[in-house]
């Protein structure tokens, strides 16, 4: 069975199409700064194609995507008969869904219903589904939500310190998110250094960024909430906020709720801070030609995700392996070693040659470091393809 998973993030689209007989995968790749300067980077049979096609919305990005895999130079398939089942990373679940279901009209619905808790990605991802209805009408397709692997938060963990009636009114609690991407990393690391007990502080950092706690595999805390505005500081999303910043400024600058959201959402993080842009790397590139706000809004991401850390060893009265995921974590090396010298207090040490290393699999601590640091490349698509075939055979 092949399988192609779509993963919606708010400027980018990921995917890769999956042989599920061997989990070997056909192609993949990821169109990124959608309604930017887009480009596209395919990968199949070990060469990469970098594409420059702009497109405004995640449906033009996909009808591209797919024009990629039929592509008679590098074809991926022959028609899109091959495709036998497609599977979404939907980003919130909310209350309504505790675990991956089949998509149906209903579900959808749901998906849509709980928009207002994921505005920038719910929607991207009903965009996608639709598109796929399109394309490929009557192709099986399959929800996995980012908020399932926190089910297993404690209770006074979730519960926010508002009047309680809100909580059952509302369902306003923590949810979570990047729950396939923390899954995996958890469980990677856990088969690595074979070892079920250990106590993992996942850094999944990139265009959205959140840290996960994971106690013998389960999520004990995390960093983003009811929505995945919270926690630290992100691209373009504010983090942890005093709540009296928002409505200070709605009062002031008379904002409407959907006004004030796009501000938290779109324009706040290191690109509120910074003024530069919504993409790391150019952030970076400001910081280093001495630009003052790209160095503070940088200053202040590294902190951030610092201090998660150290809440959350706290929180798991311990910690044994601290992993880095995602674009941000895969790739910039800096900043790992910058959020790293803010626990040498913890007994952390990073061996700078390992550390040099982008988008692999390796150990980036001494190995006398009390704590290992590993960088984890994410495979949320793997997790997504497991739980898609798992749905359309027919298995609980």
């Amino acid at each position: 069975m092949k399988i192609l998973v779509i993963n919606c993030g708010s400027s980018s689209l990921k995917y890769q199409l999956i042989n599920m007989e061997n989990e070997e995968v056909i192609s993949k790749g990821t169109y990124e700064r959608i309604g930017e300067k887009s480009f596209l980077t395919h990968k199949i049979n070990g060469e990469k194609y970098v594409l420059e096609h702009p497109v405004n919305n995640h449906k033009e990005a996909l009808d591209f995507v797919i024009e990629q895999l039929l592509n008679k130079e590098y074809p991926s398939i022959s028609n899109v008969n091959e495709i036998n089942a497609i599977g979404h990373r939907i980003v919130h679940g909310g209350s309504t869904f505790k675990g991956s279901v089949l998509i149906n009209e209903d579900v959808i619905k749901s998906i849509d219903d709980i928009s207002s808790l994921a505005p920038v990605h719910n929607p991207c991802a009903i965009i996608g589904i639709r598109a796929c209805q399109e394309i490929m009408p009557g192709k099986p397709m399959v929800a996995v939500f980012d908020t399932a692997f926190h089910q297993t938060i404690p209770e006074e963990r979730y519960t926010y310190p508002i009047p309680y009636k809100y909580k059952d009114q509302y369902k306003i609690r923590k949810y979570g998110f990047h729950g396939t991407s923390h899954y995996y990393v958890s469980n990677r690391i856990s088969e690595i250094l074979n070892r079920k007990d250990l106590k993992v502080i996942n850094c999944h950092l990139g265009q959205g960024a959140s840290i996960c706690a994971i106690q013998n595999g389960k999520s004990v805390e995390t960093s983003m909430g009811l929505s995945p505005v919270a926690g630290i500081p992100m691209c373009a999303r504010s983090g942890d906020l005093d709540p009296s910043v928002v409505t200070f400024l709605m009062e002031k600058e008379n904002l409407t709720s959907k006004e004030m959201d796009n501000i938290l959402n779109q324009e706040s993080g290191l690109y509120g801070i910074s003024g530069v842009s919504r993409d790391v790397r150019d952030i970076e590139a400001a910081a280093q030609e001495g630009n003052e706000r790209a160095i503070l809004a940088l200053k202040q991401y590294k902190y951030s995700v610092a201090g998660f850390i150290a809440k959350y060893a706290m929180a798991m009265q311990g910690v044994d392996v601290i992993t880095f995921t995602a674009g941000v974590g895969e790739n910039q090396v800096g900043i790992r070693a910058d959020i790293c010298k803010y626990l040498e207090y913890m007994g952390v040490k990073i061996d700078n040659q390992r550390n040099s290393v982008k988008g692999e699999e390796i150990k980036i601590s001494t190995d006398d470091s009390k704590i290992q640091v590993w960088v984890i490349p994410t495979n949320e698509e793997l997790v997504i393809a497991r739980d898609t075939l798992r749905l359309v055979n027919g298995e609980e």
